[in-house]
């Protein structure tokens, strides 16, 4: 199964691909989120151009586990797009997801604008490692 990874920000939207023969998420695309409408057909381009059959969507909870406007906008967007790509959307807690991404590119030497741009990417790759990961241990 091919899946797409999501990592939903206010202005950017980071985009990891993985399936589940390898069992590798790896980074997509940074998208540019200019308005919704936009960023959905933009999301659902992406899926189709790479035949996404699921889409993990990370869910951003405070580290309270409580769900923030950050939140209810992911719940939105997991929402428009089954509906509108009738894809299959599972929404992951992406907590600390982005500090690990920095972590992983600080220590592969990426700072500034070069970061700034691979940082979404990056987060929506940890984010979509971490599900095929758990997919891969449970039974």
């Amino acid at each position: 199964m091919r899946f797409m990874g999501i990592d939903p920000g206010t202005r950017r939207v980071g985009l990891a691909l993985g399936d589940d023969e390898g069992g590798l998420a790896s980074p997509h695309k940074t998208l540019t989120r200019v308005d919704d409408p936009s960023l959905l057909r933009e999301i659902l381009s992406e899926a189709k151009a790479h035949e996404v059959e699921s889409v993990v969507l990370g869910l951003p909870l405070r580290m309270n586990g409580l769900e923030g406007p950050e939140a209810k906008y992911a719940r939105a967007l997991g929402k428009a797009i089954e509906q509108r790509g009738k894809l299959p959307v599972v929404l992951w807690d992406e907590r600390l997801t982005t500090v690990s991404a920095e972590r992983q590119l600080r220590g592969a030497g990426l700072r500034g604008e070069k970061k700034k741009g691979l940082i979404d990417q990056a987060a929506a790759t940890v984010l979509l490692q971490s599900y095929l990961d758990a997919r891969r241990s449970s039974p």
